[in-house]
C-alpha cells in the first residue's frame, strides 16, 4: 500500500512568489469560517451594543443576521376600569450575504431598549438593529411592538401585526417581521384569569407567558431573552393603576465571515 513518503513532495521555497493566491483558489478551499455576535446585556433597560468591525486577513465574504430588540411592556394605567393586555413583540430579522475585502470596517450596532419601566397604557417599540459598510445600504431590522394595556371591553383582537414587510425589504436578502401578544379576555370589573403572552423574535425562540387568578398588582419583574417582547404590568382589580411594564431584550447582531 502507497504511503505519504511514496508521493513526490514539493517544499515552500519551490513555489515562486505570488503564484498561488486567494484569486486561483475556490472559495471552499479557504480554512477561515468563524463567527462573530454582538449583543446588550441581558439585563433590564439594555442600551445594546454598538462597534466597530474590521474584516480579518483571508476573508471575502460575509453573512449579517441582525435581530431588532423587543418592544417594552406597558403599565396598569386606569385607575377606575378593569385592563386587558396584548403583550409586546419581539424584534424583526433581516440577513445579508456580501462580499467584501480584508481591512473593511463595518458599523454594527444591536438595538438597545428604551430605558424606563412604562406605567403609561403603552410601552414604547424596541429600538432598530442595523449594519453599515461596503455592499450594504439600508441594512436593518426593526424593534418589536410595544406592549399595551386597554379598558375599551369591546377590544378582542387575537394578534395584529405592528408593520408588514416583503423579505427583500430594508437592504436584505431574507428578513421576517412579527407581531405582538394576543389581547387577554375580559369578564367582568374583577378580571380573573386574566394573561398576556408578548412574542419572541424570529429564529430566536424564547417564551414567557404571564397569569393570573386573583392579584391586586403584579409588575413586571422578570428579564426576557434576547430581542424578545417585555412584560407588561397585569391586575385583577378595579381600581389599581401603579403597576410598571418591563423592558424588552435587546437586539442581536451574528456575524458569520470566510
Amino acid at each position: 500500500m502507497a504511503n505519504y513518503s511514496d508521493y513526490r513532495q514539493v517544499k515552500a521555497d519551490q513555489i515562486p512568489n505570488n503564484t498561488v493566491c486567494n484569486s486561483k483558489l475556490d472559495n471552499d478551499a479557504r480554512h477561515c469560517f468563524c463567527t462573530k455576535w454582538v449583543y446588550g446585556c441581558a439585563c433590564r433597560c439594555s442600551a445594546g451594543c454598538c462597534c466597530a468591525w474590521t474584516v480579518p486577513t483571508g476573508v471575502r465574504r460575509v453573512f449579517f443576521e441582525i435581530w431588532g430588540a423587543g418592544g417594552n411592556g406597558s403599565g396598569a394605567c386606569s385607575c377606575n376600569r378593569c385592563h386587558h393586555y396584548a403583550g409586546a413583540g419581539g424584534g424583526y430579522y433581516n440577513s445579508k450575504m456580501v462580499t467584501t475585502s480584508p481591512g473593511c470596517t463595518y458599523t454594527v450596532c444591536a438595538g438597545g431598549v428604551y430605558r424606563c419601566l412604562s406605567r403609561e397604557c403603552t410601552g414604547c417599540p424596541g429600538c432598530t438593529s442595523y449594519v453599515n459598510g461596503y455592499n450594504l445600504s439600508g441594512f436593518c431590522a426593526l424593534g418589536g411592538w410595544r406592549g399595551q394595556a386597554e379598558t375599551n371591553w369591546t377590544t378582542r383582537c387575537f394578534s395584529d401585526w405592528s408593520c408588514c414587510k416583503s423579505p427583500t425589504q430594508w437592504g436584505g436578502d431574507f428578513g421576517m417581521g412579527n407581531h405582538r401578544g394576543a389581547w387577554s379576555g375580559i369578564f367582568n370589573c374583577h378580571c380573573h384569569w386574566q394573561q398576556s403572552m408578548p412574542t419572541a423574535a424570529p429564529f430566536m425562540g424564547g417564551q414567557v407567558d404571564q397569569h393570573i387568578n386573583v392579584c391586586w398588582i403584579r409588575c413586571a419583574c422578570w428579564i426576557v431573552p434576547y430581542a424578545h417582547g417585555g412584560q407588561n404590568a397585569m391586575t385583577s382589580y378595579c381600581g389599581r393603576c401603579c403597576g410598571q411594564g418591563g423592558t424588552g431584550g435587546s437586539g442581536v447582531v451574528k456575524i458569520t465571515y470566510m
